[in-house]
């Protein structure tokens, strides 16, 4: 019975971020030049990591594919959103919004969990540093990346899953920029207790689990640090776990913010405003912090030009 009524909307109308005529087109352009930054510099990293051999070790292993995430993650979201700014009306068909939103729960788990593995690999970088490409070898890393995906695909099927059997009866205006979880259960005629704690539970393990691990991590990685007796060699230490400090902190902060908050707490006009942090500016922001406070990837950088230049 609850798929016939589900059937009744066909398709959903996006609300976007505002409703006030003389910011349309100022938004569009700017989300696309943010698209823009997103898609060059993510790509950009990537073929960087692909074409320097001297960058395919575990660390840079995982930055290519937390590159291709945001890469991804982006193009699942901004290009449909920036139609709400040049159209009346922003219709997403049932499937195309089920669609949307599975792909959108997939980046962002898989998005934590791969925060969470450049976490153990720079515990094991410089607190086993003699053990290192023993224990983050070719097929351990593989075995984390699998996980890493396995998890994505689980907290996409648990809240597609969670939601696409819902009930939703007339109101198809959907308060959002996107087909987001908690939006989609507030327009629902049945969105029951067992709903919300479906969402609470899911989203504890899609962020409770790395941030875990994240910890842990960091606890050994400063207990190791302490002990160098050379500032020197505490600040090189340092140096290259700030980069990953500062993305985790951006994702998961934005994240935890949005969706462990009751939406009393956060009404879901200021939670579609936060949202934009963690699906937009994260994955802009990325490939800008790895690229400019790691010392590798800016040698890799300057590479091809000082060639140029000597030729």
């Amino acid at each position: 019975m609850a798929a016939e009524n589900s059937s009744s909307v066909t398709e959903f109308i996006l609300a976007g971020l505002t409703d006030q005529p003389g910011l349309q087109i100022p938004l569009f352009l700017l989300f696309l030049g943010f698209y823009m930054v997103t898609v060059v510099g993510n790509l950009g990293l990537i073929t960087l990591i692909g074409l320097n051999s001297h960058l395919h070790i575990p660390m840079y292993f995982f930055l290519f594919n937390l590159s291709l995430i945001d890469f991804s993650f982006s193009t699942a979201i901004i290009p449909k959103m920036r139609m709400s700014f040049v159209s009346r009306k922003n219709i997403i068909s049932f499937t195309g919004c089920m669609t949307q939103l599975f792909f959108f729960c997939f980046f962002v788990f898989s998005e934590s969990f791969i925060l969470s593995a450049m976490a153990y690999d720079r515990y094991v970088a410089i607190c086993n540093p003699l053990l290192y490409t023993v224990t983050m070898s070719p097929q351990a890393c593989l075995l984390l990346l699998l996980g890493v995906y396995g998890m994505g695909v689980f907290g996409a099927v648990a809240h597609t899953g969670n939601i696409v059997f819902l009930t939703f009866c007339a109101d198809n205006l959907v308060n959002h920029y996107m087909c987001d979880i908690l939006p989609l259960l507030e327009l629902s005629c049945n969105g029951s207790y067992i709903n919300v704690l479906v969402i609470f539970i899911v989203v504890t393990i899609g962020i409770g689990v790395p941030i875990v691990a994240i910890f842990i991590s960091y606890g050994f990685i400063l207990s190791s640090i302490l002990c160098i007796s050379s500032a020197e060699g505490r600040s090189k230490a340092f140096s290259t776990c700030s980069s990953h400090i500062i993305a985790v902190s951006l994702f998961f902060g934005s994240g935890a913010f949005m969706y462990l908050k009751p939406p009393s707490i956060l009404p879901l006009d200021q939670g579609k405003v936060s949202s934009l942090f963690y699906t937009i500016v994260v994955p802009m922001f990325n490939p800008l912090i790895y690229s400019l406070r790691n010392r590798d990837v800016k040698l890799a950088l300057k590479r091809p030009f000082s060639g140029i230049s000597f030729s």
